[in-house]
Order: structure tokens, then C-alpha cells, then sequence
């Protein structure tokens, strides 16, 4: 590795190290981050997908009051120009004055009240959408929240956009969740009802899961994704149980297992067809049903076969800025006879269940971090790809065809792998006839 390339680590040599030994190199807080283009597709909370903002804006009905310094706020304004989020957000900039005395917390208040006064009809809630300037002020966001509250008549909830907080117990995306759902009381419980939680946006239509709860008898599944009021969101609370679909929604059901009761099942986003079915029979053991997945497995397991017959062993690329775990899916890949040359995303330590498979079936694969500094090198000696997943793989790999597989719609379950495939075909396939 010459002082001009990309830093990586082969599977095999993680795998060596341990994952309480991860190199200072994937580790973003170990040193100062790179941002590559790719990084500068997610890193901001502003950016494409589902940052702290449009997460937070998740809740129908309701607006954002963003109270931050000119320079954290012009980011927004690609969001606020998008017609779904007309008359959604709101500005409160911070002079200097501010950023020294706290000032500007004392104009909340006043700013909701604008807000409401101005809008035709007044919202059902403001989320207040703090930055790191707050964090470093020591801004006790819950107590101004109440404030705000108790002066305005308004339902008023904290989301913090602090990169700070990024690799901490409670990092933005995982409070966010918690956040949205707080605006939730108790209420009757419905035996026939449950919620899906993590993502927020719904699940594709065609996904096997709203088929297979129905069979075990579930009537009423509600996702904060396709609640078109807020007296829609506020029926959540009548759930019998909650579904986790993403693990940054735990501690939101945790939240609402102790303020409403609602207990909670978690069910892992997998690529593997075979884990897939172990997990449903898991599932519905734990429901007490017998869930009949045959025909979404035999589904699933055909359209990879025909792929990797039509096209052979692949090499495939795989990025972070995807909806995918992208460990996971990198042994999915493996697994189903593809090689995967190198992945562009640091492994947490709970990730290592999959990469130590990973070196087990292809040692060589190489790990990029996309905010190392040394990605500006990047490009000699890679490993070239036949194809790519994940936008930001796009980026490494500009000559590969691509898919960006980071739609807002979620895929899930074999429904998802099957749509996968076919995404990928699709890309493949086109490459062939131009």
C-alpha cells in the first residue's frame, strides 16, 4: 500500500483483529473525516433520503421551526423547495449575539406563534430542529420545548441535528424516531392492530409481510409513512404490539412500551433468502401462527438462480448509502455465487457476525471507509466491478452500471430480494444492448 492509495482492510484482516479492534482508519471520530463526494450525498442531515429534517416532518401535519446559524440552515433549502414541504419550514437564524448569550431561545416562543398566526390552518405540531451550536451551549431542548408548549397551545417536539452526537449512545436518526413518536397517548388497545417501526417512509405495496400478518390474523397495520392525518398517527397507540423493522427505532419502542405498553418484536432487513425463512418461523412462534412463506421463498430464490445463470459470477460492488445493511448483503451476494470485490462502508462491531462469514467465503474483499481521508486517492489497484449497489458506489465505480437502491418506498423480506434482482438485471442487462 503506497502513501498515495486508498486505506483499506481485506475481511480476513478484520476478521484477524477483532471487532474491538477496528482501525483507527474506519473509526470516523478517530480523526478528521473526508467529505468524498459520496459522503456528501448522506452526511448532511439536508442532504438526499431521510435526515433529521424530513424525518422529524414525518409526523402529518405537522411543520419545522429550524433554529440554527445561516450556514446550517441554507442546506434546507433544496427540502423547503420541494412541493410536499410548501409552508413546512420555518427559519429562526442565530446572530452572534445568540450564538454567545443563548438569546434566541427566548424567541421560540414568539416564532411559533408566527408560525401558527401565518399558516391557514394551525398545525398539529412543530418540531424544533436544533444544531450543534445548542449542543455546545448545553441547551436544555426539553425544557424550552415545554415552554414553548404551555405559551403557544401547540404540540412542540426537539430534533437534534448534532453530527456530534453521530457515533454516541443516542445518535441524531435514533432520537429522531423516538421524537416523532412521543406525541402518542394511551389508548385502547385493538388485539388486531399493530404498527411497523424504523423507517419513515412505508414498506413497498407488494411486500410478503402486510400478506403474512394478515393471515396470522392482524386487521390493522399503521405506519407513520401512510398516516395521512394526525388523527391517524394518534390511532398508533391502539396497537397491540410494535414491529421493528430497523434497529434505530429501538429505543423509540422502548419509549413507548413504557409510556403506553405496547410491547415489541424486532424482525432484521435480510438479503438471505434462508435467514429470511428462519426469521418468519421465529416470528410466528413468537405470535403463535404458522406464517406460509413457500411461494415468496421459491419466488426469491428463482429470480437469483436466473440472474446468476444469465449473467455467471459476477463482481459486484457494494456501498453504505443504500437500503440494505451493507455486510449482509455483500454475504447475500457471496453466497448466491457472486463475487464482491470491495464494500464502501466501516463495520460497527455488531456487523462483524457477518463479516467473519465474509472472510470465511471470500478473504480478499476489501473495506473502505467513506469519510477516510485517503479516499481522495482512491482508484489505484481497485478491484474493478462488473456492477454496483448503492449510489455511492456509483461514485468509485463510474464505469460499472449501477443501482442506487436507496428509494425513500422500503423494500423488505423476500419481496425485497426479488426486487433487488430484477433492479439489477434491469441495470446489467442494459449495459449488454447499449
Amino acid at each position: 500500500m503506497t502513501d498515495r492509495q486508498a486505506v483499506f482492510y481485506t475481511a480476513s484482516e478484520l476478521t484477524a483483529r477483532g471487532k474491538d479492534q477496528i482501525p483507527s482508519e474506519l473509526i470516523s471520530g478517530e480523526h478528521l473525516i473526508y467529505n468524498s463526494p459520496a459522503s456528501l450525498l448522506f452526511n448532511s442531515p439536508g442532504a438526499e433520503g431521510y435526515g433529521v429534517k424530513r424525518a422529524g416532518l414525518s409526523v402529518p401535519d405537522s411543520v419545522m421551526l429550524l433554529v440554527a446559524p445561516g450556514c446550517c440552515g441554507r442546506n434546507t433549502s433544496l427540502i423547503s423547495a420541494m412541493p410536499e414541504y410548501h409552508n413546512r419550514f420555518f427559519y429562526l437564524m442565530m446572530d452572534e449575539t445568540d450564538l454567545v448569550t443563548g438569546r434566541h431561545l427566548k424567541k421560540i416562543p414568539e416564532a411559533i406563534s408566527e408560525i401558527c398566526d401565518f399558516l391557514p390552518e394551525k398545525p398539529a405540531a412543530v418540531m424544533i430542529c436544533i444544531t450543534c451550536v445548542d449542543a455546545l451551549l448545553g441547551t436544555d431542548m426539553e425544557r424550552v420545548c415545554r415552554k414553548a408548549e404551555a405559551e403557544c397551545g401547540v404540540r412542540v417536539r426537539p430534533c437534534y441535528m448534532y453530527a456530534l452526537t453521530r457515533e454516541g449512545r443516542k445518535p441524531p436518526m435514533v432520537h429522531v424516531r423516538q421524537s416523532i413518536y412521543s406525541m402518542l397517548e394511551p389508548r385502547k388497545r385493538d388485539p388486531r392492530a399493530v404498527n411497523l417501526l424504523g423507517f419513515f417512509a412505508g414498506l413497498r405495496e407488494d411486500s410478503e409481510l402486510y400478506t403474512l400478518l394478515g393471515e396470522a390474523g392482524v386487521r390493522t397495520i399503521r405506519e407513520i409513512g401512510k398516516c395521512p392525518d394526525f388523527d391517524s398517527y394518534l390511532r398508533m397507540s391502539e396497537a397491540n404490539f410494535n414491529l421493528i423493522l430497523h434497529p434505530e427505532a429501538r429505543f423509540a419502542a422502548e419509549d413507548m412500551e413504557k409510556r403506553l405498553g405496547i410491547p415489541w418484536v424486532e424482525l432484521t432487513r435480510l438479503y438471505q433468502i434462508d435467514k429470511i425463512h428462519s426469521q418468519y418461523a421465529a416470528f410466528g412462534a413468537a405470535i403463535g401462527a404458522e406464517l406460509d412463506d413457500g411461494a415468496y421463498f421459491a419466488e426469491a430464490e428463482r429470480e437469483i438462480r436466473r440472474f446468476r445463470k444469465d449473467f455467471g459470477p459476477l463482481t459486484i460492488a457494494v456501498g453504505e448509502t443504500l437500503n440494505a445493511d451493507p455486510f449482509e448483503l455483500s454475504l447475500a451476494l457471496l453466497r448466491a455465487g457472486f463475487q464482491v470485490g470491495e464494500i464502501y462502508a466501516a463495520p460497527a462491531p455488531e456487523q462483524y457476525v457477518y463479516l467473519r462469514k465474509i472472510a470465511a467465503i471470500s478473504p480478499e474483499t476489501r473495506i473502505y471507509s467513506n469519510l477516510e481521508p485517503t479516499m481522495l486517492y482512491y482508484g489505484e489497484g481497485r478491484i474493478p466491478a462488473d456492477l454496483t449497489v448503492g449510489k455511492d458506489a456509483s461514485y468509485y465505480q463510474p464505469d460499472a452500471p449501477n443501482v442506487p437502491w436507496n428509494s425513500d418506498v422500503q423494500p423488505f423480506g423476500y419481496r425485497g430480494v426479488t426486487a433487488l434482482f430484477r433492479a439489477l438485471r434491469s441495470a446489467y442487462a442494459g449495459k449488454e444492448t447499449t
